[in-house]
């Protein structure tokens, strides 16, 4: 792709996502061919520490609600979705987010298409929508729905309404849950452990590492046994800022979350999510 296709749309979206300069962004894209992933791991690739991709569903502007069912066994976050933070922040709106989320809550529902036919005082959700999107004038909508079920599932909302997360837990620790769940706030992990992160991932993350080595002057002449030693430890070091059990815990730096787990009760994490508005 020559310099003259690629759009400024498109060099700013890179950019965003990112955080790499116009100029950087632009040559990455002409480089990569107009690809937006591969333009990411150019950047990488030439040394730029970029914004990394995660896997929390985001939507501009909206309001996102965290409840668990009463015996804390499943979990909810609902995302009610709007054009602007002027409408987010109406406490009006953030009432009608929240009877959504605890409809979502009373009728145990499993998907965001489940969740718009509920009734509500004999609307049905998507209608209340539609009146609501009349009333204010700006598109709104279930933008985003996630649930958990485990022994114990913890809930947490962050930054008015901004982000919502839940936590699985094998057995109940109420104080824990809390406490990891605002760690997932906080860093942001890309999953529990590293055999939860899919295997694309890992070897998307190895090969970055591995060009980046062959790039480096230091490193040539190297043997590949130790190209490849050196390549797996900063691989390791990956897994230990992106999964959540080797993390340093954000309380107490000195320990991880795992090790924090075992002395809050020997319980650990089966699964979380974390959504928030981008």
């Amino acid at each position: 792709m020559s310099t003259a296709t690629i759009s400024a749309a498109e060099i700013n979206k890179l950019r965003q996502a990112t955080g790499a300069g116009m100029m950087d962004c632009r040559k990455a894209l002409t480089e990569s061919n107009g690809d937006f992933e591969a333009a990411i791991d150019w950047l990488r690739k030439q040394g730029q520490k970029v914004a990394a991709k995660r896997s929390d569903r985001e939507a501009k502007e909206g309001v996102i609600i965290a409840k668990t069912s009463a015996d804390n066994k499943v979990g909810f976050v609902v995302c009610i979705s709007c054009e602007t933070d002027f409408v987010s922040k109406n406490a009006d709106f953030v009432a009608f987010a929240t009877s959504i989320a605890d409809a979502a809550v009373a009728n145990d529902v499993k998907s965001a298409e489940e969740l718009n036919e509920v009734m509500i005082n004999g609307a049905k959700v998507a209608d209340m929508i539609n009146d609501k999107l009349a009333s204010i004038g700006e598109k709104i909508g279930v933008a985003k729905f996630e649930r958990i079920e485990a022994a114990y599932v913890a809930s947490y909302i962050h930054g008015a309404n901004r982000m919502g997360v839940l936590v699985g837990l094998n057995a109940a620790a109420p104080e824990a849950g809390k406490d990891v769940a605002m760690q997932i706030a906080a860093m942001n992990p890309l999953a529990v452990d590293a055999d939860s992160i899919p295997a694309a991932i890992v070897e998307r993350e190895r090969a970055i590492v591995v060009d980046t080595m062959k790039e480096d002057p230091k490193m040539a002449g190297k043997p590949d046994e130790m190209v490849a030693k050196i390549a797996e430890g900063k691989l390791n070091a990956f897994f230990k800022e992106n999964t959540l059990l080797a993390q340093a815990f954000v309380k107490d730096s000195s320990i991880t979350v795992e090790a924090y787990l075992k002395t809050a009760g020997n319980v650990t994490v089966t699964e979380f999510k974390r959504v928030a508005l981008g």
